[in-house]
C-alpha cells in the first residue's frame, strides 16, 4: 500500500541561494541531511553535523554521465577531507551528508545504511557508482533493523527534494502498471487508480508504443517499441539523449529485430520525455501521444478537457 500521508519538509538555504549549502529535515524525523558544493567544503566542515557519524553521497559526472560514491564514517568531516585530497575522486562536485540529531547513529547503524543505499542504487541502476564491492549488512537487532528501515524510508522522501534522484525507481515489472480492476479500485483511492491509455505510432518505420497515464505518472508499457538509436542532433534536441542512453545501458531498452523494446514498464516525468525516447529525438509529447480509444484526440486535447471540466465544476459550486 502506498503511504499517501502528507509530510512536512523544511529546507534551509544557508547561503541564501539553492546552489549553496542546504540543510533538510522532515518533521518528526531524527535524521538530518546537509548538502554542500565541493567549493564550499572548507566552510561546510566547520559545522557541527560534519563531525557526526553518518553516511554520505559524493555526486558529480564522469565521462559525461552522472556518477556517485556512497560511504559511511564515524566522523563525516574527516572522511570528506580524505576524499577531497584523493586523486581518483576529482569528479565529484557535491557532497550529501546524512546524520541524526544529537549524533545518535552508531557505527553499526551507518554501516547498515551504507550497505542498503549501495544495494538500492545498484538495483535501480540510474547512476553508476565509484564503489567497488557491495558491503554486507552488519548484524543488528530486529529492533535496530526496523529503526534503520524507517530512517531510510524518510530519507527517500528528502533526497528527491534536494534534487538527488538516483534512488527513484521508475522501472516497474511488466504489467504492474495495468489499470486496477473495478472491484479493487472501489477499495482504493479513486484519483490514484484512474488511468487513461495513449498510443504513439510512427507508421513509416512500423513503430508503436503504448502508455498509461496513471496517478500523475506517464508510464510506457513493456513491449512498446523505440528507435534503435538516438537520432537527434545536438543542442536542445539532445536534452533527452542521456535518458535514452541510460535506459539502453540498464537493459530496459533492448534490441529486438530492427527496434528496441521496453522490457519493463517505465514511468517518465512527462509525455515529451517518453516520446523523445521512443522516437530517438526531441518531440512535443502532448501533441504526439494519442488517446487509444480515439486517435483524433492528443494528450494535450485530453488534458485540456480535464481542466475545463474542473473549471466548470468550480463555477457550478
Amino acid at each position: 500500500m502506498i503511504d499517501t500521508k502528507g509530510r512536512s519538509l523544511e529546507l534551509f538555504y544557508i547561503d541564501g541561494h539553492p546552489d549553496g549549502m542546504i540543510t533538510a529535515e522532515l518533521f518528526n524525523w531524527t535524521g538530518h541531511v546537509f548538502v554542500t558544493p565541493r567549493t564550499r567544503l572548507t566552510e561546510a566542515l566547520k559545522r557541527e553535523e560534519a563531525g557526526y557519524a553518518g553516511v554520505y553521497l559524493l555526486l558529480g559526472e564522469k565521462e559525461g554521465e552522472d556518477f556517485a560514491y556512497i560511504g559511511e564514517a564515524e566522523d563525516l568531516g574527516v572522511r570528506l577531507k580524505q576524499h577531497a585530497a584523493a586523486s581518483d575522486k576529482d569528479w565529484w562536485e557535491t557532497a550529501v551528508l546524512v546524520s541524526a540529531s544529537a549524533n545518535r547513529l552508531n557505527k553499526a547503524h551507518v554501516k547498515y545504511l551504507e550497505a542498503r543505499l549501495i544495494a538500492m542504487a545498484r538495483e535501480i541502476g540510474h547512476t553508476p557508482l565509484h564503489n567497488g564491492n557491495s558491503p554486507k549488512l552488519p548484524g543488528l537487532t530486529e529492533a535496530d533493523i526496523a529503526k534503520m528501515e524507517a530512517f531510510l524510508a524518510s530519507l527517500m522522501v528528502v533526497l528527491p527534494a534536494i534534487r538527488v534522484d538516483m534512488f527513484i525507481q521508475r522501472s516497474r515489472p511488466a504489467g504492474s502498471s495495468r489499470p486496477v480492476p473495478a472491484f479493487e479500485a472501489a477499495e482504493a483511492d479513486q484519483a490514484a487508480t484512474e488511468s487513461v491509455r495513449f498510443v504513439l505510432n510512427k507508421p513509416r518505420i512500423d513503430l508503436t508504443a503504448k502508455a498509461i497515464f496513471q496517478g500523475g505518472e506517464f508510464i510506457v508499457e513493456a513491449g512498446s517499441q523505440a528507435r534503435s538509436e538516438w537520432y537527434g542532433e545536438g543542442g536542445q534536441s539532445a536534452s533527452y539523449q542521456p535518458l535514452h542512453d541510460e535506459l539502453v545501458r540498464s537493459g530496459i531498452l533492448q534490441m529486438v529485430g530492427t527496434h528496441r523494446v521496453f522490457t519493463k514498464d517505465y514511468a517518465f516525468r512527462s509525455p515529451s520525455a517518453a516520446a523523445a525516447v521512443v522516437f530517438g529525438h526531441s518531440v512535443s509529447g502532448p501533441a504526439a501521444w494519442k488517446l487509444e480509444s480515439n486517435p483524433d484526440i492528443s494528450f494535450r486535447d485530453w488534458q485540456a478537457r480535464q481542466l475545463d471540466a474542473v473549471t466548470e465544476k468550480d463555477a457550478s459550486e
